[in-house]
């Protein structure tokens, strides 16, 4: 979707996400949050990997997959069950509506006049997404 014009489901999802932006200052530590949590928990690779019913090689597979962004969500999510973690997962917008210039307002002036004819072809009001 180009910058200059988000669909108002997108402002609504930004505006949902706002709180997720501040996950932008804490960084993944270098071995990941696997590693970082396993060794929080006081737990070894071989004890997590008997509690996840696996060998004690696979969690370390699983640290490697995570610093290397090549693991699963499935088996991320397993993982953070096994170290008594949630997995929190989000696409987060870079930047709100408000805080992107709008480069061509012509542009958007058109996508709203299209917007607004389709919503008059279909004889739907303006405002018709805030009537009960």
């Amino acid at each position: 979707m180009r910058n200059e014009f988000r669909s108002p489901q997108f402002t609504q999802l930004a505006g949902t996400l706002a709180s997720f932006r501040a996950a932008y200052s804490v960084r993944r530590p270098p071995k990941g949050w696997i590693h970082a949590a396993r060794l929080a928990a006081g737990i070894s690779s071989g004890e997590l990997g008997r509690i996840l019913g696996v060998s004690r090689q696979l969690p370390l597979q699983f640290e490697k997959a995570e610093a290397d962004d090549s693991i699963t969500l499935k088996s991320l999510r397993k993982v953070g069950d096994a170290l008594d973690c949630d997995l929190v997962y989000a696409l987060v917008p870079r930047a709100g509506p408000a805080e992107r210039p709008v480069k061509n307002r012509a542009q958007v002036q058109l996508h709203i006049e299209a917007a607004a004819e389709t919503l008059a072809s279909e004889d739907q009001a303006e405002n018709s997404y805030f009537c009960d």
